[in-house]
């Protein structure tokens, strides 16, 4: 049995990658596993924050243990959507060792851009890129290589191809399953799905490749240029 642990900020391509990974009849799926303990141990307000505290595991040791261990249903892979803020450095991490471990990225001008219609206001902290590239110089540090990572935009430009690869370079088969989801929410969704998910509920698939970057109001602008050396750096070792 497999575990993944895919890692990524927010508005990265990660909802959409976990369904084509739900897709999968081999496949069980879990959203966001530390979002709770995260939002209870920082404070932070988020929307649905008091919901999605009552309504999932906050004890970090716990959610680790279950991250390590058997898929539910038997599958023989176990997909995990990590949000790489969600990694507190108090946080056990000795799952990660168990899991083949995947960094999904996204440029930061379009995940600024995508964030701030959700969430105003976003810090460096909140969209995950100095947390991604962090965990990534820890798995590659123990592993003794770089970890895999791959890039939205070269998913939306060709998901058949880059699933494909993702699959090959993974050891699983490739499943055609993997390219379409039937629209709506889904029953492995996190309870904060309402407010962040409504694009892909609406989708049946990967979206087409995006468009020129986003042109970006001053302050965001600067936010998006701070986290684009993060970013380049894991670029540089994309499938």
């Amino acid at each position: 049995m497999m575990k993944i642990a895919m890692w990524s900020g927010p508005r990265n391509l990660s909802t959409a990658l976990m369904y084509a990974f739900a897709a999968r009849p081999d496949c069980a799926v879990w959203d966001e596993p530390f979002y709770a303990a995260y939002l209870r141990e920082t404070g932070i307000d988020h929307p649905m924050r008091d919901a999605i505290i009552a309504a999932n595991e906050v004890d970090a040791e716990r959610i680790s243990a279950a991250c390590a261990g058997a898929a539910p249903g038997d599958k023989t892979l176990f997909y995990q959507k990590h949000m790489t803020l969600h990694m507190l450095p108090g946080f056990g991490r000795s799952f990660m060792r168990a899991c083949e471990n995947v960094f999904l990225i996204r440029h930061p001008a379009r995940v600024v851009a995508s964030y701030a219609k959700k969430r105003e206001g976003p810090t460096l902290a909140d969209i995950g890129f100095t947390q991604q590239a962090a965990l990534f110089d820890e798995v590659a540090g123990w592993m003794g290589r770089p970890p895999l990572v791959i890039d939205s935009a070269d998913i939306r430009a060709n998901p058949l191809e880059k699933l494909t690869k993702l699959c090959g370079a993974l050891g699983v088969p490739f499943m055609e399953q993997m390219l379409h989801w039937p629209a709506g929410p889904k029953p492995f969704d996190g309870v904060w799905a309402p407010h962040w998910y409504g694009a892909v509920h609406r989708s049946t698939g990967f979206e087409d490749p995006e468009g020129p970057l986003p042109d970006l109001p001053p302050d965001y602008a600067r936010l998006a240029e701070a986290a684009l050396p993060y970013y380049d750096r894991l670029r540089a070792f994309a499938l």
